[in-house]
């Protein structure tokens, strides 16, 4: 089983130009002050999760804390069982995507040698999806892998696959974007707006830039509504959160949320920042040491 998580759609849509020696720090540091401008710094309440159950995670790069979530009790639940019969211990963070996640959970990473492809393993079984509407994927967010929509309609996750988001901090612009994406694909997925879907195909196949733009202003008309009204209705606290703190939030209502980073967002930093090859396999291995429940 192909239990990776899927991110062909990932796309945020960013404006680039030339800039000066520097310039890539100057934008970062001019885009920070933007967003503080905008929203007021605020981070997810990791002391109020003391309440849910814990797990330590001992790497080769540090200890980092997890709280489980009760919202997804099977997830949860699942966890907790492998991590007491010591399944994940020696195993890889096998796949990292700086800006986006980290992830681990694959059995047949344990003592892979350099250069294997890894993603397919896992314990026999998958789990229902648990999809919450009310958990986002914050910097911190623990969630389980799967396979993409187009082979796992019901998204059902891993048995022990799973990704820790890093993310980046996310502009009006870039929510704006990603729900225009969520928007453009429930329209065109709709039985209804079927003759969208092979206009779409048509233009493509002939290769037709005059059709395509015509139906993409079309689709905005119809598209654009819907992306601001999604906006608006948005938490202004989640907002917040994704301005100032970070995340990845194209991932939302689409994975199943099952915990968050407590502690040890310095190693979360330093997993994510790792030099990476070919299927986004770290270049040095990182291991999971041990994990266990906390009392």
């Amino acid at each position: 089983m192909k239990a990776i998580l899927h991110i062909a759609a990932v796309v945020l849509i960013a404006a680039t130009a030339c800039q000066p020696k520097n310039s890539k720090t100057d934008q970062v540091d001019s885009t920070r002050k933007a967003l503080e401008e905008t929203f007021k710094p605020l981070a997810p309440d990791t002391a109020a999760m003391a309440k849910y159950t814990r797990v330590e995670m001992i790497t080769d790069l540090g200890r980092i804390e997890l709280a489980l979530f009760g919202a997804a009790p099977k997830h949860r639940d699942n966890f907790l069982k492998l991590v007491k019969s010591r399944y994940y211990e020696g195993m890889l963070f096998h796949r990292i995507i700086k800006e986006f996640m980290v992830q681990g959970g694959d059995p047949d990473s344990k003592g892979a040698k350099p250069g294997t492809m890894l993603g397919q393993g896992g314990p026999g079984y998958t789990l229902d999806a648990e999809i919450s509407d009310t958990l986002y994927h914050f910097k911190g967010a623990l969630a389980a892998a799967r396979q993409g929509d187009e082979l796992n309609p019901e998204r059902k996750s891993s048995g022990s696959q799973f990704y820790i988001v890093s993310g980046k901090a996310v502009t009006t612009t870039d929510m704006k974007d990603v729900l225009r994406q969520k928007a453009f694909m429930k329209f065109m997925q709709d039985p209804e707006n079927i003759s969208y879907q092979m206009r779409y195909q048509t233009a493509m196949q002939s290769q037709d830039r005059l059709a395509l733009q015509d139906l993409q202003s079309e689709l905005e008309k119809k598209v654009g509504p819907m992306v601001e009204k999604a906006y608006q209705s948005m938490p202004q606290r989640v907002k917040q959160i994704y301005a100032t703190w970070g995340g990845s939030p194209f991932l939302d209502q689409d994975y199943t949320i099952f915990g968050f980073v407590t502690k040890g967002y310095d190693v979360l930093e330093a997993l994510q920042t790792a030099e990476t090859g070919e299927g986004d396999r770290p270049v040095k291995d990182i291991r999971i040491l041990s994990v266990k429940v906390l009392p």
